[in-house]
């Protein structure tokens, strides 16, 4: 069926959708896939980044459209066509979502007239140099663009937002949605290999998680029995991996494993070997860190760094310490610590349970879209 064919109750546009892995991937597929089940009918248009990949197909109720790649710019693609699809597919629907940052964001919000939700995840965040710097100036005018023809625009937590070089394209149509968090499954000790404290990491393997600090923090702990176990893809990383860099730090350390991908079928056995799962970001690339909430709903506390947005769950929970990013000694001391008065790891659970519910979050997005449709309606005097 094409695009036109079909009336849709959302269309949502980002530039990588699953099976591309990523915080801001799996949120805007939690909530395509909740939706979905609720009874919405949700398209999602996004690049072709991987051709292997059918141009159509239908996951878990929600309708995928992936429009070819031109050409690659840094993390992102440039992606005429998905410009195209994202219009048509949005004319024919009643509400259209922005997943920022996207370069073709405000090309697509000029070019309909379906009321817009955008949810603004993170601030563009590369390397410096003269091409990197360019690249982040376009993407951020394209987001303005477009957070300026929204309706509304959703971010995950008020503290993030009000950091961001962006915060004034924020702040007139902000409203605070925090990222649905589905519980892992349960699991068994898997990974566990000895009665020393086991910590780990789950996540892309890219400079903005402070990876090598993480094992420089380790390998101060003198217990021979503690294991780090480090899982994430670093083959088919949007930008590069540091996969080289953190091999240098572990070193000859033989307690750090690099676990590579770590399948949704493992995910509950993974969590369930960990005494501490850590987020140990450097910048505030990431906006909230959807992964350490989920190690929290499966019992284990977190450590991660303090910065804007990252540091919400643990502020919000207590279940856990925050260090300042980018230091190896407090790393060593907060683990340390954790591990000689470890939290309760029963209540810090139902304190996540409590803040994270997916459900919720389902709920205040459906009020966001009847919200956009209602203001669609006054407008043309329905």
């Amino acid at each position: 069926m094409s695009p036109e064919a079909r009336r849709d109750d959302l269309v949502i546009a980002l530039t990588y959708y699953a099976p591309y892995v990523s915080g801001l991937t799996n949120m805007a597929r939690d909530i395509a896939v909740g939706l979905a089940a609720r009874g919405r009918r949700v398209t999602v248009v996004t690049s072709r980044y991987d051709a292997s990949l059918p141009r159509e197909e239908e996951i878990d109720g929600v309708r995928v459209l992936r429009a070819p790649v031109l050409a690659r710019l840094g993390r992102g693609v440039v992606s005429p066509q998905l410009v195209r699809q994202a219009r048509a597919a949005m004319a024919n629907a009643s509400v259209g979502s922005l997943q920022l940052p996207m370069l073709e964001a405000g090309a697509i919000a000029t070019g309909t007239r379906t009321p817009i939700i955008a949810t603004y995840h993170c601030d563009v965040t590369l390397p410096p140099g003269p091409v990197n710097t360019a690249q982040r100036v376009v993407v951020d005018a394209s987001n303005r663009l477009a957070m300026h023809r929204s309706a509304v625009v959703a971010v995950t937590s008020e503290d993030y937002a009000r950091h961001s070089r962006m915060w004034p394209a924020i702040e007139p149509s902000m409203v605070v949605v925090p990222p649905p968090c589905p519980p892992p499954p349960p699991g068994v000790p898997g990974y566990r290999e000895t009665d020393g404290l086991h910590v780990g990491f789950l996540g892309r393997i890219v400079r903005e998680k402070g990876l090598e600090y993480l094992v420089r923090g380790f390998r101060a702990l003198p217990d021979p029995d503690a294991r780090l176990l480090i899982g994430g893809d670093f083959t088919h990383v949007a930008g590069g991996s540091v996969i080289d860099q953190v091999r240098a730090a572990i070193g000859d350390d033989t307690r750090i494993r690099l676990l590579g991908f770590v399948p949704q079928e493992r995910l509950g056995d993974f969590y369930a070997s960990l005494d501490v799962f850590t987020l140990p970001s450097v910048n505030a690339f990431e906006a909230f860190g959807i992964v350490q909430a989920v190690a929290m709903l499966a019992g284990v506390p977190v450590l991660s760094s303090d910065i804007p947005g990252v540091r919400q769950p643990v502020a919000q929970t207590g279940f856990g310490t925050l260090v300042p990013p980018g230091d190896a000694a407090a790393i060593t001391q907060a683990l340390q610590e954790m591990r000689t008065h470890p939290p309760d790891r029963v209540a810090g659970a139902a304190r996540a349970h409590e803040a994270f519910s997916v459900a919720s979050v389902l709920d205040g997005y459906e009020v966001l879209l009847d919200k956009a449709v209602h203001q669609r309606r006054v407008m043309e005097g329905q």
